[in-house]
């Protein structure tokens, strides 16, 4: 982080932390809940149900690597009862506002719930761990256990009504992830290479039985060079893979090379269409939900590679 940055940050810092004492909660007494990603958001939504009132600091496009807060967001986090935020590095430029801000009120990094033995490392950096993790359903469980736990725990009076909701919300996750199988199926298992931006899917292309090729490694703030589009591009080739996919939060101009670069030697690759990786759809559609996000994922890929 450049020192005017971190000077700015600092400002806001003070700012924040001289509100924390001054906590409100939204109408009719709801707990006031601050996410960073939209993932979060929606499983507090679903756990919470009218006794939250929830606020996610990254929409639809918004790439969590590269995110910075602004002073807006400082004050959504300041006011807020508690702060829920996937962690493992996702949101690499809020690290220091996290750990000043959790001095003060529950601040829960929701993939520190997910144990160790089954997080993937970072191929760029053995110490580091993929933040990906809401692609592996069984994980993603995990992820809303905490959730539940903390809100709990915030409003125990509540607690038997969280815990109905939980298990609701939980119920049609493995609904989902039954289906996700159940689809792939249909894609011959020589087509399951799924080619994209950057290396988000790990989590899935392990749960569901895909090879994963991403232009990127696991933070979009990693630099791909001619090399790497020719690696890529290679493979494609050689392998007579016919799709790669585009990501709702990254530019096409990545991907867009390799299919250039695949055509100028002879073999033709097409968009098998756009997937939503780090960020969701727009609030109010049905790829604005988890649940709908990985579906439209789920039948995108399926469509283009079977």
């Amino acid at each position: 982080m450049n020192k005017w940055f971190a000077m700015f940050i600092s400002i806001l810092l003070v700012a924040a932390m001289s509100a924390c004492g001054k906590q409100t909660t939204g109408e009719n007494g709801k707990i006031k809940v601050t996410t960073t990603i939209a993932q979060i958001a929606d499983a507090v939504q679903n756990i919470g149900g009218e006794h939250v009132e929830v606020t996610s600091l990254m929409g639809p496009g918004v790439d969590p690597h590269l995110y910075q807060a602004s002073q807006g967001d400082m004050k959504k986090l300041s006011d807020a009862d508690i702060i829920f935020y996937n962690g493992l590095h996702l949101e690499g430029k809020m690290g220091e506002i996290f750990e000043k801000i959790e001095k003060q009120k529950p601040t829960i990094p929701v993939a520190d719930a997910i144990p160790k033995d089954v997080l993937l490392n970072d191929a760029a950096n053995s110490s580091a761990h993929d933040p990906h993790v809401w692609f592996s359903i069984p994980n993603w469980l995990n992820a809303v256990d905490a959730v539940e736990k903390e809100l709990a725990e915030l409003n125990p009076d509540l607690k038997e009504e969280f815990a109905a909701n939980a298990d609701e919300y939980k119920t049609k996750l493995q609904e989902m992830d039954n289906y996700a199988k159940e689809q792939i199926d249909s894609i011959p298992e020589k087509s399951r290479v799924l080619v994209t931006a950057h290396d988000a899917f790990a989590y899935f292309g392990k749960e569901y039985g895909f090879e994963v090729m991403g232009l990127q490694g696991l933070s979009t703030d990693s630099e791909y060079g001619l090399k790497d589009v020719q690696d890529l591009v290679d493979v494609l080739v050689e392998r007579d893979i016919k799709a790669v996919f585009v990501e709702s939060s990254i530019s096409e101009k990545s991907i867009n090379a390799v299919v250039q670069g695949a055509k100028e030697k002879g073999h033709e690759v097409e968009i098998g269409g756009e997937l939503y990786s780090d960020a969701m759809g727009e609030e109010g559609t049905e790829e604005g939900t988890y649940l709908g996000m990985f579906k439209h994922n789920i039948d995108t890929i399926v469509s283009s590679l079977k």
